[in-house]
């Protein structure tokens, strides 16, 4: 009997203790679910909003331009200090690169570029840009904003992360290809996957927009000099005529689009410059044309393409041409490409975060972003999110009536804290072989 009771005691402790476990584990799974929905509660909060807001419209007030942005990482910096985040700075001239977790594998990084365009702000607020012919016509210093509010979720749930989230504020998106010189300056060591998020007034607030695949358009420019010999206007047989030359390469180029490229391949070749001549009875020794082009597929071949072109329909009509694919140093940037499973773990995040219509696929882009270099370098995903209101009317990138909703950056900083979470939980579970090495 007392055998019995024996056994009987040793069963129940071990179906009790199994219920507790399975209790707890339970627990922990209802937890790491409901993570994200946190992330947003806590980046909503008053007090983590308007510091993201106030962050945000410092940054509008003082735009600097690419490679410029001195002042822009002192903020950074100031606030990674305050949260207890450790940097490297400078890397690539003004960029900051910040680090929170383990310090050990894996990493993966999530990226802001923090740069404002040469722009003469015509919106009338508070916090318009103190800085003449400088504005932040593009969002960046929202995308600051949801970076930095990023590292303050990831650093007060530091004990989540089960690896290291690399936080890259990076200078010179515009023009200059800053993520190239980033990733040159080693930006990227040991990290295995990179996320990126812009601001977009075509997709309703709280709701995000991405796709698979080729994303934005591979994006270059060109500038021209074509020269003749000039001379007046009523003796036009004694001159060599550059418009003449200029109008043959504008009508010229267009042919690369409608008569060398496959109709199902899209290409943009624009030329949106032309400048030439004082006088309307003088024909001027030479013309400069400029332009860019747009292409998911052989955007070496057109550039090649571009500049025999110019160079031959120049000499055709008597004139010399030199072209330069990197005018005023312009960088060309090839296309973003997003990553198949970084597309499927961002579109499981957001609906989990934010219900099942909150993702929106969208079709290729030919705008152009160097987050592409970021992405040809590692795994990468770059998508959008929406901050239209009906009530508003929010122009577009680029604009000088630009202007950001600023309720749009809790969902910026949980949607970017969240995807580093559980991308660090996925690979920590697969295992990582990435190197350990000292930040």
């Amino acid at each position: 009997m007392a055998i019995n009771n024996f056994w009987i005691f040793s069963l129940t402790f071990q179906l009790l203790l199994l219920l507790h476990v399975s209790s707890e584990s339970s627990l922990i799974t209802d937890d790491a679910s409901r993570r994200p929905t946190k992330f947003l509660e806590y980046a909503k909060s008053p007090e983590v909003f308007d510091w993201m807001v106030g962050i945000r419209r410092k940054l509008h007030e003082n735009p600097e331009l690419g490679f410029e942005e001195f002042e822009t990482s002192t903020l950074i910096r100031s606030e990674l200090d305050l949260m207890g985040v450790k940097y490297k700075y400078p890397v690539a001239v003004t960029g900051v690169v910040g680090y929170v977790g383990t310090g050990e594998p894996p990493f993966v990084a999530l990226r802001a570029d923090m740069d404002a365009l040469p722009m003469q702000e015509d919106v009338e607020w508070e916090h318009k840009s103190k800085v003449p012919g400088k504005m932040h016509a593009c969002g960046h210093d929202g995308h600051v904003a949801m970076l930095l509010g990023a590292a303050k979720i990831l650093k007060e749930h530091h004990q989540d992360l089960q690896g290291t989230v690399v936080l890259i504020f990076q200078p010179a998106e515009e023009v200059f290809a800053g993520a190239k010189k980033m990733i040159e300056a080693g930006a990227l060591k040991h990290v295995e996957a990179i996320f990126g998020i812009h601001l977009t007034n075509q997709v309703p607030l709280g709701k995000t927009a991405s796709r698979a695949g080729s994303l934005l358009a591979g994006s270059g420019f060109f500038e021209a000099v074509i020269t003749g010999k000039g001379g007046h206007a009523a003796i036009p047989h004694h001159t060599i005529d550059p418009v003449i030359a200029a109008s043959s390469v504008v009508l010229s180029l267009q042919h690369l689009v409608s008569r060398e490229t496959d109709p199902l391949d899209s290409k943009v070749v624009t030329v949106s410059k032309l400048h030439g001549g004082n006088a309307f009875n003088v024909i001027p020794d030479s013309i400069t044309i400029g332009g860019t082009l747009r292409a998911f597929s052989g955007f070496s071949q057109l550039q090649e393409r571009i500049k025999e072109v110019i160079t031959k329909q120049a000499t055709v009509n008597r004139c010399n041409a030199s072209v330069n694919l990197k005018p005023n140093g312009k960088e060309p940037v090839p296309p973003t490409v997003n990553n198949m499973n970084l597309y499927k773990q961002f579109k499981n995040l957001v609906r989990d975060l934010l219900g099942e219509d909150s993702f929106v696929e969208v079709s290729p882009i030919m705008g152009g972003e160097d987050f592409s270099y970021f992405a040809e370098a590692i795994p990468g995903h770059f998508s959008f999110l929406g901050m239209q209101d009906e009530t508003k009317r929010y122009a577009s990138p680029h604009s000088s009536l630009y202007t950001v909703n600023e309720d749009a950056l809790p969902y910026g900083a949980a949607i970017h804290a969240s995807m580093a979470v559980r991308y660090l939980e996925d690979k920590a579970s697969k295992g990582s072989d990435s190197p350990k090495d000292e930040l």
